[in-house]
Parts: structure tokens; sequence; C-alpha cells
């Protein structure tokens, strides 16, 4: 019990069974079956929020435009690559007394790694510029002579000002299908995962959402395993992709990653 206790509490953030289990491994040593996990869990009266679906969607799609892309990618998200293909979506977060603030993400199709964020109050199309514009400032280097970025055809990403962006910087555009939400699943499911780890509620300024979205990317990418990548972290998998050998040994990361 004070295993999954401690594992359910490292960092703050909520966890179901699987995530509680990978820790347990991770810190412990310990490697525990999942019904288990699930029983002290159920015991003690831990549980991780349900997600629940984005109510922006609908309003976003409604309102997109001609300039539309089509879906070269057809759901192949994982191109064996880093940094080649990128998934970028926009969704809502209800904070503090039912306050509402919107987070624009890209993420790395193949690691799973959150490459850029911005938080904002409003739906304005100047933070999705950003969100690209801080992808070019810190990975630009080291983006595929091919890159890919896929999105819904909302109205952010139909703009002639994003698509300008992306031109300039020689990155290719592609999207889903019109109402067919699985054409970019791998992102939505990020969102649907922050959110539902995340205590949204605990931040009462946008100011402290901001820098918790900031903390709970750093742990989302440097510390929480994920089955499917073999359990290794968005940035273990990365390395693990740049390694000629395909070995992975201990990490230490330094604790400015977390500041």
């Amino acid at each position: 019990w004070k295993m999954v206790q401690a594992a359910y509490e490292y960092k703050t953030w909520k966890k179901g069974a699987r995530q509680i289990r990978d820790r347990i491994k991770r810190d412990f040593g310990v490697t525990m079956n999942l019904k288990k996990v699930r029983r002290i869990m159920k015991r003690h009266g831990l549980f991780c929020t349900i997600r629940k679906k984005d109510p922006i969607k609908a309003m976003m799609k409604a309102q997109q435009t001609n300039r539309i892309y089509p879906n070269t990618l057809q759901r192949q998200f994982r191109q064996g690559a880093a940094k080649k293909v990128l998934l970028t979506d926009i969704t809502y977060l209800t904070y503090g007394a039912q306050k509402r603030a919107y987070l624009s993400t890209i993420k790395d199709a193949t690691t799973k790694m959150i490459l850029a964020s911005q938080v904002s109050l409003t739906l304005d199309v100047g933070f999705v510029l950003k969100t690209i514009q801080q992808l070019l400032d810190m990975w630009h280097g080291e983006l595929d002579c091919k890159v890919m970025i896929h999105s819904d055809q909302g109205v952010h990403y139909t703009c002639s000002s994003y698509q300008e962006l992306l031109k300039l910087h020689n990155i290719n555009q592609d999207m889903s299908r019109r109402g067919n939400c699985w054409d970019n699943a791998p992102q939505e499911s990020f969102h649907a995962v922050l959110k539902t780890e995340m205590d949204l509620k605990k931040y009462h300024t946008y100011e402290e959402l901001s820098d918790g979205i900031i903390s709970y990317i750093n742990y989302y990418n440097y510390e929480r395993g994920q089955k499917d990548l073999n359990w290794k972290t968005p940035y273990e998998y990365d390395k693990h992709l740049a390694s000629p050998i395909k070995y992975f040994p201990v990490l230490y990361l330094p604790s400015a990653i977390y500041a």
C-alpha cells in the first residue's frame, strides 16, 4: 500500500493503475501485478478523473474555411524517426472557479514528446502562431527535412497567417478529414490525459495555470513512462531512436529541466 500511495502522490499528478505500476517499478524496482494495484487503489479510494469530451471542437470545425490540405498521413503516426510527423491541436481548460483558458500544443507523433505549448485566455489565432514559433525556436535544427504538421480543419489551421508561417519555414501541412477525430487521435489523447491527471481546480489564477501546464509537460516528457513506448518516457524514446546502439542507460536529468 505504501508504494502505491507514494506512486499515486508523486509530483501530485493524478494517475491510473498502469501509471502507478510503472512509477513503482521506476522508483522501487518492484514489478507489481496490475490487478493488485487496482485492488489497492479501490480499497483506499484512489481514483483518476474520467475524461470528458472537448466542447470547442464542434464550434471550431463549424467555422473552417476552404484552405484545406489532404490527409496524406492516413493515421500512419509512428514513422520510426523523431520530429518528422508533428501533431497539433487546441483544447479548453476549465480551472479554478469555472474559469476558462485554452491550450495549444505540438506533439511528436512518433516519440509522443510535447515539443511546444501555449496557454491563452482567448481563441485568437495569435497563440497558435506562438506555438509554431516556439517549436521553431526550440527545435528548428532538429526537425526532419520533410517535416509535416497534422491538424484538424479548424479555423486556426486554415487561416492565411498560420499557413504562410508554415510555408515560410518549409513545414508541410496535413489535415484530418472533416468530422473524423481518429485522424488526429494521439494529439487529442494527450489533452485528455493532461486534464485527467492535472487537478485544474487548484489553479486559481491564469499565471498559476500556465506554470502548472509547463510543470506537467516536463513531467510528461521526462518522467512519465508510456505503454506504447515500452514504458520509456517520450524523452527516453527520442534518444533511443537517435542512438545507433538502441540501448538505454538509466537517465539522470538535470534539476533545471523541472524549474
